[in-house]
């Protein structure tokens, strides 16, 4: 008996087994970029768009670059910073207390 599965032996998401049945390929080209530790990557683009300047490195995460005499430096880790910290940095302490002064005004209204 039929089933009348037409995809019947075949895998969900499974492409053609050749090249040729897939089409052809756009054009390529690989650059190379090298990280501080002195990884070597090379990723394959389009022929038609500009390559970004740096690139993350599969090994170990640092950026890399295109010249492998002088790779991007390391990034310098960020301190942590808490909330405050950032809300601090966007108001003065003038316009915290302002901030302060309204919202005790609105509670004195409701309170009553």
């Amino acid at each position: 008996m039929a089933s009348g599965n037409a995809i019947r032996g075949t895998r969900v998401g499974s492409g053609p087994m050749r090249w040729a049945e897939r089409g052809e390929q756009a054009p390529r080209r690989s650059v190379r970029y090298w990280c501080a530790n002195g990884h070597m990557t090379e990723p394959a683009f389009a022929a038609e768009i500009t390559p970004p300047i740096l690139w993350d490195c599969p090994r170990c995460g640092l950026p890399a670059g295109q010249d492998a005499q002088r790779p991007p430096e390391r990034p310098r880790p960020e301190p942590y910073k808490s909330h405050l910290a950032y809300v601090k940095e966007r108001r003065s302490d003038a316009d915290a207390e302002a901030i302060l002064q309204e919202a005790l005004a609105k509670l004195r209204q409701r309170r009553g």
